[in-house]
């Protein structure tokens, strides 16, 4: 093992989260390390779509977290590489019929009350926004702040700007503690990290970190698939989702739950999600979740029932009981920090995860009120994940 060497911070994670953290944290002048068993963006980043979305948040703590997301995005577009994609084109939210579409004016009344900006559209006016959505739709809302990057390339230039010392393929093996129970730093199987701070931005692995740290966080891994199409014109201009993808987003059922949300990208092909599942760390394929899939895109979009699926992936989201994740210290293990649990909107909340967990770092005031997202929410019992979850 090689002798220690001593940071401000050790950010467990090197995924988009995490990257975020490291950024934020060097910019405020604190020498931060970077900790990961595999390499940038393996986990749930590397398996995204690249969502900046506010339109799927209802009003409260988490779409107040999206909302600097967003200004942040925008403002890192600016001196990240245009090879990070990000594109501010908008979402649209369809609804299949009256009743559907008054749901969504009901939720999109509560989310301009916290600033979004959600246009509503009739039928005539969604085929003007999207030409080759079916014609069947009752309507729908525009939601121009909606935005894309590319996940993994927009984690690596954040890790390279920040600067920070990258230790990639070196697996956290313990969280050291001095005899206070004060965190002191990171062992790997290669070397230790001397820190008075850790971050646990380890996603679907964050409720493993917290154990090493002799802490609890009941994060959950939800299964989720996507299809990549052959290279298309652009055929489809914004993100366009049905109404009933926010209902699954915010359901806690462990069942398979599909929703069809289809979207372009800068080099052609389209991207079809989404699907959810609680099945602990299955990676097998799922025949069932991609036929779903499929349908759903086509009945939405009816000429790419005539496109080639070129390929299938899929990941796992880091889900908490209350689809909040966990941002902040934890008071039970002084020097432990949390940043996990973001489920799918992980790479659209990470630059306001970063700049919370930095402002909290550096004992500055926070960009918004960081109670609602206490690690320490979940201690009860009643939280925890069960065997098959883990």
């Amino acid at each position: 093992m090689s002798s220690t060497e001593t940071h401000d911070v050790v950010v467990i994670g090197a995924g988009v989260v995490g990257a975020a953290c490291a950024y934020y944290a060097s910019r405020a002048g604190l020498r931060v390390a970077v900790v990961d068993r595999g390499p940038v963006a393996g986990g749930t980043t590397g398996a995204g779509e690249g969502n900046l979305l506010v339109s799927d948040k209802a009003a409260g703590p988490e779409l107040e977290l999206a909302m600097v997301s967003m200004r942040l995005w925008r403002e890192l577009a600016a001196v990240l590489p245009v090879s990070v994609e990000y594109e501010p084109k908008g979402g649209v939210v369809v609804a299949p019929d009256e009743a559907a579409l008054g749901a969504l004016r009901r939720f999109a009344e509560e989310q301009r009350a916290a600033g979004v900006d959600a246009r509503e559209v009739t039928a005539d006016e969604l085929g003007e926004l999207e030409p080759h959505l079916a014609p069947w739709l009752a309507g729908g809302f525009h939601y121009p702040q909606d935005a894309q990057v590319q996940p993994a390339r927009a984690a690596a230039h954040l890790l390279h700007t920040s600067g920070c010392e990258r230790y990639l393929d070196e697996e956290a093996v313990a969280i050291l503690t001095g005899a206070d129970g004060t965190v002191r730093g990171v062992r790997t199987a290669r070397r230790e990290l001397s820190a008075p701070a850790v971050v646990n931005a380890a996603g679907t692995w964050g409720g493993h970190v917290a154990e090493l740290a002799g802490t609890t966080l009941p994060v959950l891994p939800r299964r989720g698939f996507v299809l990549v199409t052959e290279p298309l014109p652009r055929v489809v201009r914004h993100k366009v989702y049905a109404a009933d993808y926010i209902a699954d987003v915010a359901s806690g059922s462990a069942a398979l739950q599909s929703s069809a949300v289809v979207e372009g990208t800068p080099a052609g092909p389209v991207l079809i999600g989404a699907t959810r599942e609680r099945v602990g760390f299955d990676r097998a394929l799922s025949g069932e979740a991609l036929r779903r899939l499929a349908a759903q895109a086509a009945a939405l979009f009816p000429l790419l029932a005539h496109v080639r699926v070129m390929r299938a992936y899929h990941g796992f989201r880091p889900y908490l009981p209350d689809h909040l994740p966990a941002i902040g210290p934890d008071p039970r293990v002084p020097g432990l920090f949390h940043a996990c649990g973001h489920e799918g909107a992980g790479i659209g909340l990470a630059p306001a995860t970063g700049l919370l967990i930095t402002a909290v770092l550096c004992g500055e005031r926070p960009p918004l009120d960081p109670a609602p997202f206490a690690p320490e929410r979940f201690e009860d019992s009643a939280h925890r994940p069960t065997g098959a979850d883990r």
